[in-house]
């Protein structure tokens, strides 16, 4: 890849990152999945994802009925190409999440670690895996911790 290449390629994974968190603000599940490849493994934390977009989709249900609200913040974005058509991509998340029930609004710290293809001309999620730094009020147990180092 040129420099250019990889310049333009780099803003198209970050677009797609930032596309997953306003759709997942948004409520709008079938953009979330197209997101996705056929094939690919989620990972939010112990027994909470999915392997495969039909079981990803499944996740995404009722999430409108859940949440009030989201807001999820991404920074630190780091791509690391493997090939031209795949890339290992680390990324900070701040997550807060307002409950559709009486509970105080719930607040995630944390990183996504992806692998990414291209796939029919677009970058789309291989892995997503969402690894904890702490949560306050949050509605899944803080897992996949990061692991810092002593």
């Amino acid at each position: 890849m040129t420099n250019i290449e990889r310049i333009v390629e780099e803003r198209a994974i970050e677009r797609m990152i930032h596309d997953y968190s306003f759709h997942l603000d948004m409520n709008h599940p079938e953009h979330l999945a197209a997101l996705f490849v056929d094939d690919c493994e989620v990972s939010y934390a112990p027994n909470f994802g999915a392997v495969g977009k039909e079981a990803y989709n499944k996740t995404l249900e009722g999430i409108g009925s859940f949440f009030a609200a989201t807001s999820h913040h991404n920074s630190n974005i780091c791509i690391d190409f493997v090939s031209p058509t795949e890339a290992n991509v680390r990324s900070i998340v701040l997550a807060i999440h307002r409950y559709r029930k009486d509970r105080p609004d719930g607040w995630l710290f944390g990183q996504y670690h992806d692998v990414v293809v291209k796939d029919g001309g677009q970058w789309k999620f291989r892995r997503r895996e969402l690894r904890t730094d702490f949560t306050r009020d949050y509605h899944v147990r803080a897992a996949n911790p990061i692991g810092r180092a002593g």
